[in-house]
Parts: structure tokens; sequence; C-alpha cells
């Protein structure tokens, strides 16, 4: 399982894989749900595919018409997993901060 934070570009073509698609889809795909935010470049996706496919994290379902198409694994999903619980800490040390909350760190003994 992976043990650094994973970059914007591979948690987006993880979570692009929760579904069969192949590059170009995947690229389309992570610029839709970004509204345009994350680009990932071919060099970038080809590269990162090629690794997860190495560390078992997605699988090569099918290679038609010159088109490899890709779904994530279940060890994937474990990164992707616990990758969606780190963020959810970070937003919700953000938010106890952001959000006026009294700082038991000052009051502490």
């Amino acid at each position: 399982m992976a043990k650094k934070a994973l970059t914007q570009p591979m948690y987006y073509i993880l979570l692009s894989l929760m579904e069969e698609r192949h590059g170009y889809e995947i690229m389309q795909y992570i610029d839709w749900l970004t509204d345009g935010r994350v680009k990932v470049g071919p060099g970038t996706l080809y590269s990162l595919l090629s690794r997860f496919e190495d560390d078992g994290y997605i699988d090569m379902v099918s290679d038609e018409d010159n088109k490899k198409t890709y779904i994530i694994t279940e060890l994937g999903k474990g990164v992707l997993d616990k990758e969606i619980d780190r963020l959810s800490l970070l937003l919700k040390d953000a938010r106890s901060v952001m959000g006026g909350n009294d700082d038991e760190f000052q009051n502490r003994e």
C-alpha cells in the first residue's frame, strides 16, 4: 500500500478508474470532474498508469484498437480509501481552526 500521500494526478487517475476507461477518457474525465482545475497530460498519465499497473493498483482489462482500458484493483481502492481518509483529516483540522473553535492548545496544562 502507498506509504506517501498521493499527488493530485495520482489521486484523480485512481479515482477515475472506479470505472473502466482508456487513457484519453481518463484525461477527459479528470478535466470534467474537476471543472478544469486539474489537467493531467499524456506523459504524466501514461507514466503513472504503467507504475500503477506494476504496483498492482490497476489492471489492464483490454487492449483493443490500440486503446488500453484500465480498472482499479482492490489494492488500488485501499490506497485511494487511505488517501481519502488522510484528506478528510486535513479538512477536519482546517475546519476546526478556521471555524473559530476554542483553541484547546492554548488552554492545555
